[in-house]
């Protein structure tokens, strides 16, 4: 790898949130700045920051088209969501067979076959074809987070092997250097030592939670609401807000153990939690840390039930089978004492506060008291969840650590449903893929169909599902249409080697909502992957890809052979 001296650069920033200011360093001011704690530099073609879905799916597109790459991840596992943050994957009902890469169906095919060869399943669960490890309601893969960082560790261990790919763990980035509209490096810090690298390289990918490199590198972008004289969507606000953001979710993981007092101590803020009522427009149904919520499409009271053991409730959702990870009748018996599930539910949405664009004290305060929610969330079920039989509380509920990679049983980072957004070439409406307004837009037949996007890259599906936010909306969802990922949104209207890969693309607040899930997330990191070795072997910028009609048929064919689904079958 090539390495040349770097002079170093004294630290510009505090931690996480603190990504304001003079974050940015350009060449006129470099000389004054690189002068104390000298930094190691790495070199690559690509430096992806950021190790969730997108940013793995950018990492195996590089190195699979011959560049070499410098991977970072915040904390000390890949996969994002599905890891990270405890998020069994949110997929649409086609995606056994089609509606995401060729790569992100092995991913999946992979996390069975781990089951399969690692585990004792019995004879049934062996020769289902599709085995779902938890048998969830929510995903017909919701299995544990620490197989798919084995798989996605397995997967890119080859390129790890041959010195494509450099995965530098629990590494967060802390600056940039930005000569006019290009990125030269970025500076990133080991959270367990303090010590810093310089990541130079051709092309940089921001693959964060939160799309921290946009005010790192200057790159231009859009927080919170949109207005509607702004975007023309249905469901927008007359008024933007961009501190307006969706709640996160500090997931944790559980089981029961019958006949077991594990209850300890109430967690500090139990009795602020236990007694809040949301303050929300349209209204919510009452007390947060209740069996009932604004359902998601009526905004009216619903009601949900809860029983650890299992069992199917009349009527009702049973929260415990909703997120569950592991059967225990998938496996012989005696193998688990009990089911084991995940909670990101309505009750431990955290929404009183917002993490984009925050002071770094705030930000991580916040982090904090989505802690404390959630575990007031599972004192609540230990001591005062109302049962079936006329008594209160599951007694025997274990937080699950070890699941999670924990101490405490959180997860290790907060779910992230909404993060900056690039000032893109193009921008998703809600006219392209909202259902309702597509139909107003398009007409009647062909607003059946999502819109047609002629620089399409990659394909997706979820309903716009818009989670209460922290200036106190209330949910916001409706249907929309299975739909194209544009490569114009891909594309920051003013930076040329910056390309977004996680929930950082050209959508709006509204559109945003169903464009942030797992899959697609991967189609858009694996899309940013091959762009840049293809714009590479053509040497030409990004945008002329897409400008450049006989380019992007190239690019469109390219990607096809690589098993990327362009466009949805009729």
């Amino acid at each position: 790898m090539n390495r040349r001296r770097f002079i170093g650069y004294a630290s510009i920033l505090g931690g996480t949130a603190a990504l304001q200011g003079c974050s940015v360093l350009t060449t006129t001011n470099k000389t004054k700045s690189l002068r104390n704690s000298p930094s190691r530099e790495l070199n690559a073609d690509v430096i992806i920051i950021g190790g969730g879905m997108g940013g793995v799916a950018a990492a195996l597109a590089s190195c699979r088209n011959g560049l070499k790459v410098v991977m970072t991840e915040e904390t000390d596992w890949i996969g994002g969501q599905v890891s990270q943050q405890g998020v069994p994957p949110d997929e649409h009902q086609w995606i056994e067979t089609h509606g995401a890469p060729q790569s992100y169906r092995e991913y999946r095919n992979r996390v069975r076959d781990y089951y399969s060869r690692n585990y004792p399943l019995t004879e049934e669960a062996r020769q289902k074809n599709n085995l779902n490890p938890g048998n969830g309601s929510v995903s017909r893969l919701c299995h544990e987070p620490r197989v798919t960082v084995s798989v996605l560790t397995d997967m890119l261990a080859p390129y790890m092997s041959n010195g494509k790919l450099l995965l530098l763990s629990e590494h967060k980035a802390k600056s940039a250097i930005v000569t006019g509209d290009n990125v030269k490096a970025v500076e990133v810090e080991n959270l367990r030592t303090g010590d810093r690298v310089v990541l130079s390289g051709s092309s940089f990918v921001d693959a964060t939670e939160c799309g921290d490199l946009l005010p790192l590198t200057g790159t231009e972008y859009i927080t919170g609401t949109e207005s509607k004289n702004e975007t023309r969507e249905l469901h927008a606000p007359e008024v933007a807000d961009p501190m307006n953001n969706q709640a996160f979710t500090v997931c944790f993981a559980m089981d029961y153990q019958p006949g077991v007092d594990n209850v300890q101590d109430p967690p500090a803020e139990y009795a602020f939690w236990k007694n809040y009522i949301p303050k929300m427009t349209p209204p919510w149904s009452g007390r947060l840390l209740d069996l009932s919520y604004s359902d998601p499409r009526t905004l009216q009271p619903k009601r949900l039930g809860f029983d650890p053991t299992g069992k199917n409730l009349d009527g009702v959702l049973n929260l415990w089978n909703y997120r569950r990870i592991i059967d225990r009748d998938n496996f012989p018996k005696g193998t688990y004492p009990g089911d084991i599930t995940i909670v990101n539910w309505p009750q431990n949405d955290f929404f009183p506060g917002n993490l984009i664009d925050v002071p770094e004290k705030e930000f991580y305060d916040t982090i904090e008291r989505g802690k404390q929610l959630s575990h007031s969330l599972f004192y609540w079920l230990q001591t005062e969840a109302p049962r079936e039989d006329g008594g209160t509380g599951w007694r025997g509920l274990r937080l699950r650590g070890d699941v999670m990679g924990t101490h405490d049983g959180m997860a290790k980072y907060p779910y992230i449903r909404e993060a900056r957004r690039i000032k893109a070439t193009f921008t998703v409406l809600e006219e392209h893929v909202g259902a309702e307004n597509r139909k107003m837009v398009a007409g009647e037949e062909a607003g059946k169909r999502a819109a047609d996007f002629h620089d399409s890259v990659g394909i997706g599906y979820y309903h716009i599902d818009l989670h209460p936010s922290s200036r106190g909306n209330n949910y916001i969802d409706f249907s929309s249409l299975p739909f194209e990922i544009p490569l114009g949104s891909l594309l920051p209207q003013r930076v040329n080697n910056l390309l977004p890969a996680n929930k950082n693309i050209g959508t709006t607040h509204i559109t945003n909502g169903c464009y942030r899930l797992h899959p697609v997330e991967w189609s858009i990191g694996e899309a940013v992957g091959c762009l840049i070795a293809f714009a590479g072997k053509k040497k030409v910028p990004f945008r002329a890809v897409r400008e450049d009609k006989s380019l992007l048929a190239d690019f469109q064919r390219e990607i096809a052979r690589q098993g990327i689904e362009t466009k949805w079958p009729r």
